[in-house]
């Protein structure tokens, strides 16, 4: 379950040459890391209807191809009900993948999993979800990058941490989001570093300080948003009813949202 649904008319989005960040997968959550260079979209190597989630164990490598929905996941819509097009076991790594339109619930790692190189061309209803329940899951998503999100990008709706990297994301409502009315809650951990922010977006992080989450942001640079409108970190109270969740204030405060004035640069 997620919260802040919004309907929304799909289109393809216009793919450029590929160009990946270029930088460490290593770099989670350092500091004095340059930012980002400017991202441009790949040029996948051919494309694949998926008509039924593909399942993913073990290492797969698509080797750049761009993946779309077809049939029941074809729709292109923001249905809560939709299915990913990859579902992620526990452990899984998925390696360099395009996302194309339409992309359906992107993907779904149902416990630990790691995603390099993944890029979302035109985002469905969320890119991935992350939805273990073990507090030691951890979710990484180093290198690739998301565009066309009119709701959320990363839908954490699991327990662990999430730490992703090196990654850009353009024309969004929020990049993560920890699911702020989930039938199941859990306290979230939230780690981004050095990720390029392009407008037009709402937020940067989503957490719900009363399950005790918090983002850390390092590294962060926002492009084209000359009036600052793009919150960083935007604080929730959470709940377990299914209910919209209300604010609860945002920006740093050591506790909750994690950052100092340095770790978010504008352009």
């Amino acid at each position: 379950m997620t919260s802040a649904t919004r309907p929304r008319a799909r289109g393809r989005a216009p793919t450029g040459a590929l160009a990946t960040l270029g930088l460490s997968v290593g770099m989670i959550m350092t500091t004095g890391v340059s930012s980002a260079s400017a991202a441009t979209w790949p040029t996948p190597n051919g494309s694949e209807g998926v008509s039924s989630t593909i399942s993913v164990s073990g290492t797969k490598d698509y080797g750049m191809k761009r993946l779309y929905g077809t049939g029941d996941l074809g729709s292109g819509g923001q249905d809560e009900d939709q299915g990913p097009i990859l579902q992620l076991a526990d452990g899984a790594v998925l390696k360099n993948v395009v996302l194309g339109a339409p992309a359906a619930d992107g993907i779904h790692c149902t416990g630990s999993c790691t995603l390099q190189n993944v890029w979302w061309e035109d985002v469905g209803e969320d890119a991935a979800t992350f939805k273990g329940k073990s507090s030691s899951s951890v979710y990484t998503v180093s290198g690739g990058g998301a565009k066309e999100a009119s709701d959320k990008v990363f839908q954490f709706n699991g327990a662990g941490t999430l730490n992703v990297s090196n990654f850009a994301v353009k024309n969004f409502g929020t990049f993560v989001r920890s699911c702020g009315n989930c039938s199941t809650q859990y306290k979230r951990t939230i780690n981004l570093n050095t990720v390029e922010v392009s407008w037009k977006g709402g937020r940067i992080a989503g957490i719900n300080t009363n399950y005790g989450d918090s983002a850390t942001l390092r590294n962060i640079r926002i492009v084209g948003d000359s009036s600052k409108k793009i919150v960083p970190c935007q604080k929730y109270i959470g709940n377990n009813t299914g209910a919209e969740p209300g604010s609860n204030g945002s920006g740093a405060d050591g506790t909750y949202c994690k950052y100092a004035s340095s770790d978010i640069t504008y352009q």
